[in-house]
C-alpha cells in the first residue's frame, strides 16, 4: 500500500532522481508525455515548486506537481487523478483545478470541465502555402530577436492562459533547452515588422522521432490574411525537411478557426486532455 502523500517545495537529489526515473518509466509505458513540458523542465533543473510524491518502501510511485495559492492547479504523472491528493489539496486550497491526460483519466472525476485541449497528429508532408509576395521568411536569431518575437507572440495571445504573458526568462530557458534548433523557428516580416512566427519541435529520443509545432501564433495586426495556414504549413515543411514524418500540435476545443484550418491540412484527433475544477465544500 502506497504510503501518504507528502510535499515539498525543494527535491532533494535522490527524490529528484526518482522523479526523473518514474517520468520516464511512464513516458515508457504510455508512449507519450507524462507530464507538461514545463513542469518537467522544473524537475529536470531543480527549480523550487509545490511538489507532491508517494513512495511505496522506497520506490516513488505517484508524482504530481501544484502550483497557486487559493486557486491550485495541479498535473499528476501520467496524467492521473487521485481522490486522497484532491483532498489534501482542497484542505489547503479553495479551488483546484486539476489536468487529466489522455483517455480513461477522467472516468471517475466529479469536477467541472472548465477547458479541453485536443492533441492532433498530421502525415508529412503536407501542401505548403508560399509566402505572400513581399514578405520575408527566415529563422529567428538569438540576441536579435527575442524582444520583437515576445512582443508579436504576447499580443497574439493576450487573453491566452499559458502563451499570453512570457518574458525574457521564459524564452531564454526554452532557447537554453538541448532540443532548440532556431532553423525550426521561423519568423515572417512584413514591412519591417514581425507578422508571424511558428516555432516547431522535433521530440529526437520519441521512439517514432515526431515534430510539433510548439508555438505559431500571428500579431493582431496581420490577422486576416491566412498567415496562419502560411506559418503552420511552413513550420510543417521544416519539420519534414529535417527527415519528420509525423507531427503533432495541442488547440483549444474552442478554438473552431484554428480547428478548421488544421483539418484542412489533414490533422486528426488523437487524444483530449481535461481541465476539470473543484471547489472545497
Amino acid at each position: 500500500m502506497s504510503s501518504p502523500w507528502r510535499s515539498t517545495t525543494s527535491l532533494s537529489p535522490q527524490q529528484r532522481l526518482d522523479v526523473l526515473s518514474l517520468l520516464d518509466r511512464t513516458e515508457s509505458l504510455l508512449d507519450r508525455e507524462a507530464i507538461d513540458e514545463g513542469r518537467r523542465r522544473i524537475v529536470v533543473h531543480g527549480w523550487r515548486a509545490q511538489h507532491w510524491l508517494s513512495y511505496e518502501g522506497e520506490t516513488l510511485m505517484k508524482y504530481a506537481m501544484s502550483s497557486g495559492a487559493a486557486h491550485a492547479t495541479v498535473e499528476m504523472c501520467g496524467g492521473e487523478f487521485d481522490e486522497e491528493l484532491l483532498a489534501q489539496l482542497l484542505a489547503e486550497h479553495e479551488v483546484v483545478d486539476w489536468w487529466t491526460r489522455g483517455p480513461g483519466n477522467c472516468e471517475n472525476v466529479h469536477g467541472d470541465v472548465i477547458r479541453m485541449l485536443q492533441l492532433l497528429r498530421v502525415k508529412l508532408p503536407v501542401p505548403v502555402e508560399p509566402v505572400p509576395e513581399g514578405a520575408t521568411l527566415r529563422n529567428f536569431e538569438t540576441h536579435r530577436d527575442e524582444t520583437a518575437w515576445l512582443e508579436q507572440n504576447n499580443a497574439a495571445f493576450a487573453h491566452h492562459p499559458e502563451q499570453g504573458a512570457w518574458h525574457q526568462r521564459d524564452l531564454d530557458e526554452r532557447t537554453h533547452e538541448p532540443w532548440f534548433d532556431p532553423s525550426g523557428f521561423l519568423l515572417l516580416e512584413i514591412d519591417g515588422r514581425l507578422a508571424a512566427s511558428c516555432w516547431t519541435k522535433v521530440h529526437e529520443l520519441h521512439p517514432d522521432r515526431s515534430g510539433e509545432i510548439y508555438v505559431v501564433s500571428v500579431h493582431p495586426d496581420f490577422q486576416h490574411h491566412h498567415l496562419g495556414k502560411v506559418m503552420v504549413t511552413q513550420g510543417l515543411n521544416s519539420l519534414y525537411r529535417r527527415g519528420v514524418t509525423e507531427a503533432v500540435l495541442f488547440v483549444d476545443e474552442s478554438n473552431e478557426s484554428a480547428k478548421k484550418l488544421y483539418d484542412s491540412l489533414g490533422f486528426r484527433l488523437e487524444r483530449e486532455d481535461r481541465l476539470v475544477r473543484f471547489a472545497r465544500p
